[in-house]
């Protein structure tokens, strides 16, 4: 499989391996958020004993998709900048395999409860 050297129209990939990461972050909510609309779009329907609205619910699932796949570009072009620095693509690579172990719920209280330890030790980063 060949690999992907561009992004959609439209979408600008970040120019450095922090401004990934902070993007990283924003997409990762965002995928959460969508998923939490749509199940609790879902309960309510269940709930009301109404249908399905298939188009709301193609949308919802479209943009989810979306925001996976930028995720996946901008986790790719953050491995590409990361190539330089061992120490960035060893964190990048920890980050995954931490990633994997938790839902997006759990994954943002990790990741605030990292940012508020790091802004307490004084450095600003991501």
């Amino acid at each position: 499989m060949s690999e992907l050297n561009f992004a959609p129209e439209g979408l600008s990939l970040p120019q450095t391996a922090d401004a990934c990461r902070t993007r990283l972050v924003s997409l990762q909510a965002e995928v959460a958020s969508i998923r939490l609309q749509i199940a609790t779009t879902d309960i309510r329907r269940q709930t009301e004993k109404k249908a399905l609205d298939a188009s709301a619910f193609h949308r919802a699932k479209t943009a989810l998709r979306l925001k996976q796949y930028e995720l996946g570009l901008v986790s790719a072009h953050l491995a590409k900048l990361a190539q330089g620095e061992p120490r960035g693509a060893f964190k990048d690579t920890l980050i995954e395999l931490v990633r994997e172990q938790f839902d997006d719920s759990q994954w943002t209280q990790l990741v605030s409860r990292a940012k508020a330890a790091h802004h307490l030790s004084g450095e600003q980063h991501g």
